[in-house]
């Protein structure tokens, strides 16, 4: 069992990933690895809807996106994290998402998805938010917390200080490697859920 950890940070040892090590020292200790991958100092490209994914599988553009799409692929869940600006995520890791989850064809169903956001006070909540649509549209059941996933500073000198922050990370950690095992267990008994994939609203026939 495996969890995808993205830092959007350009800080690449800042504050968002002392948080996605909390997450990720908690799940290594409820025997999931959990790599954590440093993308927000990437040049990240945003999509062209070529369509090109369509035909290969795979974006067009061969940068980090493809990358990140095949350790998604042999993952059981995913975490994204991001320091929040304007009160949404970083543009960077937003241009990955739009592409990762557009261009990449293998089943995404029952992979869990979380979202770590860091920010100096407010504006988490709504970053929270656009992070989780990208799993509500792909089968993917959402791990929460204790409180919204975020923790709070300048610098991750002040996420230290983040009791209830950092607590917030380590419960996370917990609730995913619990959801984790779950699903595989139920995978096991069940199998994974029919998907129906015969209709898609476009508005072809004029109405």
């Amino acid at each position: 069992m495996k969890v995808l950890l993205l830092n959007g940070s350009p800080k690449v040892d800042g504050c968002t990933k002392r948080a996605l090590k909390e997450v990720a020292d908690i799940l290594e200790k409820e025997n999931i690895e959990a790599e954590i991958v440093d993308v927000g100092s990437k040049d990240i490209r945003g999509c062209i809807a070529c369509g090109s994914c369509v035909k290969n599988g795979k974006c067009v553009f061969n940068d980090i996106v493809n990358e990140i799409a095949e350790k998604f692929e042999h993952a059981d869940g995913i975490i994204v994290g991001s320091p929040v600006y304007y009160a949404g995520s970083n543009g960077s890791i937003i241009t990955l998402l739009d592409r990762l989850f557009y261009s990449s064809s293998f089943d995404k169903t029952m992979k869990v998805g979380a979202a770590v956001l860091s920010s100096r006070r407010a504006g988490s909540t709504s970053a929270l938010d656009e992070i989780y649509k990208y799993y509500g549209i792909s089968n993917m059941p959402v791990v929460t917390s204790s409180y919204w996933n975020e923790v709070h500073g300048f610098t991750k000198e002040d996420v230290e200080k983040d009791k209830e922050g950092l607590q917030t990370m380590r419960n996370l950690g917990r609730n995913m490697a619990f959801m984790i095992k779950s699903i595989n267990l139920g995978k096991e008994k069940f199998g994974l859920p029919e998907n129906e994939h015969d209709y898609h609203t476009n508005f072809s026939d004029g109405l």
